[in-house]
């Protein structure tokens, strides 16, 4: 493991050479590691930027806020369209990219009307490997990884971002709503805020993380193998408010909660990839 110290020098050696820049801000470690060093070298051309829409919660967009008050970031907020799009609402397995390419389209035209020079976004190392068609949509439009550049894993990032005092450093991965959506089953407003409705619930009753699959009338559950135990013992509430959004049947995922569980569609392995 690399000492903060050395890492700190690498990732604001990175961003110091650039003249002006525009972090896609989701209030994540990654994205908030980026934001939080950029205003440091950059200010006061620097910008977070988070962008709204429904497969963004209430809750993950008031953290972001909060993330961002915490370093008196320059932030702001920009809502996106994607949801107009067939090719993000039809839920291919490119519509990470359609998604993507919706943000650094509006970040783009931000950027040139204010004189912001680049635009970053907080992929890291660990992410080349993995399914995200967003990549692609980021090389179109020449948004630049300092954190890839720099080098830096996930492990990288939570270990400075710690040592920065940043609040969000072991903050699991929370990727859009929309993710919660077998592909091909389309993806529209109403199911977005059943799936969100379903997962605040399912938080207030203390599990640090959770994901609410919409598999149609079902809603399979899934959680970290030691908190299933909380799931069991509100198994009733939980059924009894799950089926007042609309769901017919609750199930629990025996395997616990898995980063990407629903790309085993395509063949790629559980665990690889944003969803």
């Amino acid at each position: 493991m690399r000492a903060p110290e050395v890492l700190l020098k690498r990732l604001e050696s990175e961003l110091s050479g650039l003249n002006s820049a525009v972090t896609a801000f989701s209030g994540g470690v990654d994205s908030t590691l980026v934001a939080v060093i950029a205003d440091k070298v950059l200010k006061p051309k620097a910008l977070a930027v988070t962008a709204v829409s429904p497969a963004l919660s209430e809750r993950e967009l008031s953290e972001a806020k909060l993330t961002a008050s915490e370093f008196n970031l320059d932030h702001r907020i920009v809502r996106t369209n994607e949801m107009d799009q067939q090719g993000y609402t039809e839920n291919s397995p490119q519509r990470c990219y359609f998604c993507k390419n919706e943000l650094y389209s509006q970040l783009n035209v931000l950027a040139s009307d204010e004189g912001y020079q680049w635009i970053l976004n907080g992929a890291n190392k660990d992410d080349l490997g993995d399914y995200r068609p967003g990549l692609k949509a980021a090389s179109e439009h020449q948004v630049r990884s300092p954190l890839v550049d720099a080098g830096f894993t996930k492990s990288d990032v939570r270990t400075l971002a710690h040592y920065l005092g940043i609040s969000v450093w072991d903050k699991p991965a929370q990727p859009c709503l929309s993710s919660r959506v077998p592909y091909g089953i389309p993806v529209n407003v109403t199911t977005l805020k059943m799936i969100e409705k379903a997962e605040d619930f399912l938080k207030d009753l203390g599990l640090s993380q959770v994901r609410a699959r919409h598999h149609d009338r079902i809603c399979r559950i899934e959680v970290v193998p030691e908190e299933m135990e909380i799931i069991i013992v509100h198994r009733e509430k939980i059924t009894e408010h799950l089926k007042s959004l609309g769901y017919l049947w609750v199930s629990l995922d025996l395997a616990g909660l898995r980063s990407g569980s629903l790309n085993a569609q395509i063949g790629r392995d559980p665990g690889k990839g944003s969803e």
